[in-house]
């Protein structure tokens, strides 16, 4: 089932081109990882995905890369955030000032896996970067959905760390598309690697199709 698709679309912010000639799909099922130099457009691409697919009614957690906290905010409270547009502002701010048992829990169960149990009740203006990278996961699987769209996600933690997230999104999500630097990650998590050069996607296959040469040309 196709899920979100492009074809031959420009696209950009404020009328001004930083991708052209886009012609890519998402069907449920698939890893779709975005490589590239800073600055290709791989941001871009990704919140292009998130307005399709949520104009399509679909359900999409979203993790970007600057996290989108709020700083003086609870760990817990951050992540019960990813459910605040099912609900009226009433029942959103009682949500935040005494959050429910029921919710607390479901919290809770994400983020033992996290690493971050012992910071649940900190405010993330208290973490390390890679303790925010995390808490903004949470609240991405504690939303849940179809669809993971994620801007760098485990730029902050170490390979076994990265692994081990890789994995969670993979179980949590029916569909994903990420942007990551580590090309050897980028190979294990992938169903499709799709490369952007000089405003254009130039690189659209299967991992096991895709040559370092070819990898390599990205950053070139």
């Amino acid at each position: 089932m196709t899920l979100a698709a492009f074809q031959g679309e420009t696209l950009g912010y404020g009328g001004a081109a930083v991708l052209r000639g886009v012609t890519l799909t998402l069907d449920r099922g698939e890893r779709l990882v975005l490589l590239g130099r800073s600055g290709a457009g791989k941001t871009t691409l990704l919140n292009a995905l998130y307005d399709r697919l949520t104009g399509a009614g679909l359900r999409v957690a979203l993790a970007p890369q600057d996290h989108a906290l709020v700083p003086q905010l609870s760990v817990t409270k951050n992540a019960l955030m990813g459910r605040l547009d099912d609900h009226g502002a009433l029942r959103n701010l009682w949500t935040l000032l005494h959050p429910p048992a029921r919710d607390r829990a479901e919290v809770r169960a994400l983020l033992d896996p996290l690493g971050l149990s012992a910071q649940a009740d900190r405010p993330v203006e208290a973490l390390s970067g890679g303790q925010r990278q995390r808490t903004a996961l949470a609240r991405a699987l504690y939303r849940g959905g179809e669809v993971l769209i994620a801007d760098e996600p485990v730029s902050a933690v170490d390979e076994t760390q990265a692994v081990a997230l890789l994995e969670m999104m993979r179980a949590h999500f029916p569909a994903s598309v990420l942007a990551l630097h580590d090309v050897e990650l980028a190979r294990s998590f992938a169903t499709r690697l799709v490369g952007i050069r000089a405003g254009r996607i130039v690189l659209d296959a299967p991992p096991g199709a895709v040559s370092p040469a070819a990898i390599e040309a990205l950053y070139a």
